[in-house]
């Protein structure tokens, strides 16, 4: 997949939805990121065409295999990155709003290197 910082977004609050909700619909989505319904409409239209999501008739959205792996890549990059900005003495809203932003463009190869480092 082409790297697209607005599809990984969505794809991970979903998986973030899933570990709370036992089914996510777009509404859901809408509220968690702040968006409006017609917006995530359109993000769910394109995630379901890339393969990434399905959506039931009832409306609830699952992640595919490969949708999974993506959200999970971007959640531990997302969590690691904040925690560890926080324990570098960085505010935790601006380590939160660092981390999602340095997620999206940083290589498999220097986030193993922080990652190993860091544990």
């Amino acid at each position: 997949m082409k790297r697209n910082e607005s599809a990984e977004d969505y794809l991970e609050a979903i998986l973030i939805l899933n570990k709370s909700k036992p089914g996510v619909r777009s509404v859901d989505i809408a509220t968690h990121m702040g968006f409006k319904k017609p917006s995530v409409s359109v993000a769910m239209k394109n995630l379901r065409e890339k393969g990434h999501i399905e959506v039931s008739e009832e409306g609830f959205i699952t992640l595919t295999e490969t949708g999974r792996e993506i959200a999970e890549m971007i959640y531990e990059r997302h969590q690691l990155l904040s925690n560890w900005l926080i324990k570098l003495g960085v505010e935790p809203t601006v380590a939160v709003e660092d981390a999602c932003a340095i997620e999206h463009c940083m290589s498999k190869e220097s986030f193993d290197a922080i990652k190993k480092v860091i544990q």
